[in-house]
């Protein structure tokens, strides 16, 4: 496979439509860590890397691209971290918005939600425990 510096590398690569795309990159590189990789206009795109293999792009709203409205949601992205509880507090020192305080689940995992401020639903996880799906009711398909 060809790489190419102007783009990210990761495999699946989300693109998050914001009202103000400088914004959200202060908000995402304050609140979570990321690294602003690529910028592509004053305000029109942002690409950002997060841990060693994640990637996120920032797009304007426009056209057919619009950021979050109403009380629904349609899409939550999760980014696995070493600490929920210290991930939690940083995102809501920077202005996120709590959606899910943290909790810890049968299934192994540690997690919390927050919303940040154009409304994209994050969802902090932290792995606290190995289990096998069958042992919290799930159903091994193809391990990983």
């Amino acid at each position: 496979m060809t790489t190419n510096r102007s783009a990210p590398p990761a495999t699946v690569t989300p693109v998050l439509v914001y009202p103000d795309v400088r914004a959200a990159v202060d908000f995402l590189t304050g609140a979570f860590g990321f690294g602003e990789r690529v910028r592509i206009g004053d305000a029109h795109r942002a690409q950002l890397s997060v841990g060693s293999d994640g990637a996120v792009v920032v797009a304007d709203d426009g056209g057919e691209r619009v950021a979050p409205s109403g009380d629904g949601y349609t899409h939550e992205i999760k980014v696995r971290v070493d600490d929920v509880d210290a991930a939690f507090a940083r995102a809501v020192a920077a202005g996120a918005r709590v959606l899910q305080e943290p909790t810890t689940y049968e299934y192994g995992e540690r997690s919390a939600v927050v919303a940040d401020p154009a409304g994209h639903r994050w969802e902090l996880t932290q792995s606290v425990r190995d289990v096998q799906p069958e042992e919290w009711g799930g159903v091994t398909v193809a391990p990983w």
